[in-house]
């Protein structure tokens, strides 16, 4: 007589992990909720509509960042204001590339919470990724009823061929019918001035009925932000006054003197100079001295 028991067990198990996978599928996800209280940085998770608080921000001290004075003078004024509840611009940091462009906006955050506890600050900072943009309407209801003012940040933020995100951001810096929250100003960083590449511009003025109009569409983008904060190549000088504040700041047992003729080297080999290349020079010359970049 043959045994069919276990061929039954096996497909009795089956039809339940088939019927289980249906019942999850069928109930709905508890939704997240957001601890604003949680952190004083998150990073808005538009899956799952939810802020995902961040305990250790990856950001630089504002006294190490050289070279940018004005623009850095302006943005913290901006902030500054914003969190007092005052008046305050939309901000786009445009330019050239490893010059401290996101790294002031987190170096402004940082310096208007000062040092109040991690969760306990004024300000919020939040990034929202670049494919995240179409999630913006989502993000401004979740935070507009709520006791914290916030700067929404999206890094490297710019749009391609194609593409039309662009229009939800347009809306959710004017805030359609409801109007932009009062408790949020948008930070942007780019290295374009009007967020859209020249030829994808130009496009829109070669095929459109009405080209002006066409190309108003795009570049009025820019016109969202009430600040634009360029930012430019560093001279030889500003490059190795980097290097010099990184070199005192990690106390590191080496003068500028010493190292001159590596640093400009180092550039050199890079084709730029800028903040980013004088942070990686530091780092390779503290790996040398046997030394950490810890504070």
């Amino acid at each position: 007589m043959v045994d069919h028991s276990n061929d039954s067990i096996v497909q009795l198990n089956a039809k339940m992990d088939a019927l289980l996978a249906l019942v999850e599928r069928a109930v709905p996800e508890v939704p997240l909720v957001s601890d604003l209280k949680s952190a004083d940085a998150f990073v808005w998770n538009a899956s799952k509509n939810w802020l995902q608080p961040v305990h250790k921000v990856n950001r630089v001290e504002m006294v190490l960042l050289h070279g940018i004075d004005q623009v850095r003078d302006i943005l913290l004024d901006n902030t500054k204001r914003f969190a007092n509840g005052l008046a305050a611009n939309n901000a786009l940091l445009w330019g050239a590339r490893g010059m401290g462009k996101s790294s002031l906006v987190k170096a402004a955050h940082a310096t208007i919470n000062g040092d109040t506890p991690s969760g306990k600050g004024v300000l919020k900072l939040v990034e929202i990724h670049r494919e995240d943009i179409d999630s913006l309407p989502e993000l401004l209801s979740h935070i507009r009823n709520t006791d914290y003012r916030f700067i929404l940040f999206c890094d490297d933020l710019s749009f391609d061929h194609d593409d039309t995100s662009y229009k939800a951001l347009k809306a959710a810096l004017d805030g359609g019918v409801e109007g932009r929250p009062e408790n949020c100003v948008f930070y942007a960083t780019s290295n374009r001035r009007h967020l859209m590449p020249r030829d994808m511009i130009e496009n829109e003025r070669s095929t459109s009925i009405s080209p002006s109009e066409a190309v108003e569409e795009k570049v009025s983008l820019s016109d969202r932000f009430g600040l634009w904060l360029g930012f430019h190549k560093c001279t030889q000088d500003e490059y190795l006054l980097m290097i010099e504040g990184y070199i005192n700041h990690f106390k590191l047992d080496v003068s500028l003197e010493e190292v001159r003729s590596d640093a400009l080297e180092w550039s050199t080999t890079r084709g730029s100079r800028s903040g980013r290349v004088a942070w990686q020079f530091v780092t390779e010359l503290a790996g040398r001295l046997n030394k950490t970049l810890n504070d």
